[in-house]
């Protein structure tokens, strides 16, 4: 009598890139607290945001999760994107969805905590995708990082991603400093596309 095959609960979900080279590939991700990939109709949003951003840009995915966002940038242009995620499990599903998508040489897995990696770096990105688990409530800590580490240049772009508005997510400080170039609400899901005013660029 055969026995029954155990079902494997590593990788579950998937999630399809909906545009550029690698159009319709899915990816695979891991269920995780919080990992709650951006829905289709919002991605779509984003992207015709940045179009004409995309070409040769340097991205930051903060919080990589499925890795939806920073597959999607590349599959539609992008020089290269460093994915963060620290969640073990996910960090080398997103590097074996890399490998199996033949983009390893332009996709960095960088497997900790967001802050700890923006610690690390050095140069600044061209796209920057902050959408955290919300209840960590990351969107202050995040921006607050990369302004200190002077990662945000004068054309750099900030996608940020919530579930309340950008005024109870940011303080009034943090505000000051950026204008608001697009906005929209999909669900519960609140988007802005962001841009550092240039008298607060660190030079």
């Amino acid at each position: 009598m055969k026995k029954p095959t155990q079902k494997s609960t590593k990788a579950v979900n998937q999630v399809r890139i909906i545009g550029g080279q690698h159009k319709r590939r899915l990816l695979t991700f891991v269920d995780a607290q919080g990992l709650r990939p951006t829905p289709d109709r919002l991605k779509e949003t984003l992207f015709n945001w940045l179009t004409g951003y995309l070409t040769d840009a340097k991205v930051l995915d903060a919080c990589a999760g499925s890795g939806a966002l920073g597959f999607e940038a590349v599959s539609r242009g992008a020089k290269t994107a460093i994915l963060i995620e620290p969640n073990l499990a996910q960090a080398q599903m997103l590097k074996q969805n890399a490998k199996l998508l033949r983009l390893s040489d332009k996709l960095t897995i960088v497997s900790t905590d967001a802050i700890s990696a923006l610690n690390t770096m050095h140069d600044a990105f061209d796209i920057i995708f902050i959408d955290p688990p919300y209840a960590l409530d990351l969107w202050q800590p995040i921006l607050q990082s990369l302004l200190e580490r002077g990662l945000i240049h004068t054309d750099s772009t900030i996608y940020l991603e919530s579930d309340k508005p950008i005024d109870t997510v940011l303080d009034d400080k943090m505000l000051e400093q950026f204008t608001t170039l697009k906005s929209t609400k999909v669900g519960q899901a609140m988007a802005y596309l962001l841009m550092l005013k240039d008298e607060n660029v660190i030079k």
